[in-house]
């Protein structure tokens, strides 16, 4: 534990973590300051709670942005890691400075164009930011905390928040805001969601064959891929339900952009293969 808690100041300062969290921060300006801010969108999280009370009171946005998120920083430090804290606190610094200095114009009014792209530039700053190694939104950090404590998902914890501040949206802006902002928290996840797991997601790919040791075969040697067996049993078909024989089904964790080039590459030496495929949500190996 004590070495999880160490600061490694080679991931903090490296050139992959400092490029996607400015490029992160970037994106997430343009989302804010383009699209949302000026037409009182919110997205959820700390962000979206700092817009709702944007105009109460006469602080500028950057320091309510700051002041709301310190509190997380201050958790994912002690809690989660301490390179983890400064990283996320490095990115919220830059994102309430860029919203102090920077100033970019709104690049329209059109709801739905709002919704969509106000939400995409904002998913895309967060996830880029989150790939960097830290978070831009405190509400991440309480989530990621919270779902070692609890037994819900940190998805379900951040949606029961949001829920909560966009109904803020809906009683101060109008039900039509709050709608909007529901497509807004959509698309923001969405993209979010693809760009920390999208090109990365694992899958699991089962594979039924009478073909089974060349099947084997071609995943290690032609795909480089490390392969499960279990014992199954293939037949039991309409028709032929007494026909039977033991069988290896094969079992191999592969990425998305994997699966059509090894599915086309099984098709070619056993047309009839039985294939399905289970989405996995994280894969730790030693090996």
């Amino acid at each position: 534990m004590k070495k999880a808690r160490n600061i490694n100041w080679r991931s903090i300062f490296s050139l992959k973590s400092i490029t996607l969290i400015l490029l992160g921060v970037l994106f997430a300006l343009i989302g804010l300051q383009g699209f949302m801010v000026p037409n009182n969108f919110l997205d959820g999280g700390v962000t979206g709670l700092t817009i709702l009370l944007t105009g109460l009171a006469n602080i500028h946005i950057s320091l309510i942005l700051l002041a709301f998120n310190l509190p997380f920083v201050i958790i994912g430090y002690k809690k989660i890691s301490h390179t983890f804290g400064l990283q996320s606190l490095i990115a919220m610094l830059l994102l309430s400075a860029g919203m102090y200095f920077i100033e970019i114009p709104a690049f329209t009014h059109d709801k739905l164009l709002i919704a969509v792209f106000g939400g995409f530039f904002i998913g895309l700053g967060i996830g880029l930011v989150i790939r960097g190694g830290g978070v831009v939104d405190g509400l991440a950090v309480i989530a990621h905390y919270t779902e070692k404590k609890s037994a819900f998902t940190s998805g379900e914890i951040i949606l029961s928040l949001n829920t909560l501040i966009i109904l803020g949206a809906a009683y101060r802006f109008g039900i039509e805001t709050g709608m909007y902002s529901i497509l807004v928290y959509y698309t923001a996840m969405k993209t979010t969601n693809y760009v920390v797991e999208g090109f990365e997601e694992f899958t699991a790919l089962n594979i039924i064959s009478a073909d089974q040791e060349i099947i084997k075969a071609t995943l290690v040697k032609d795909f480089g891929k490390s392969i499960s067996t279990y014992k199954g049993e293939r037949g039991s078909l309409p028709g032929s339900f007494n026909i039977k024989q033991d069988c290896d089904i094969i079992m191999t964790v592969v990425t998305r952009l994997e699966v059509h080039r090894i599915k086309k590459a099984i098709a070619l030496i056993d047309p009839h293969a039985f294939i399905f495929v289970n989405s996995i949500k994280e894969v730790n190996s030693k090996t």
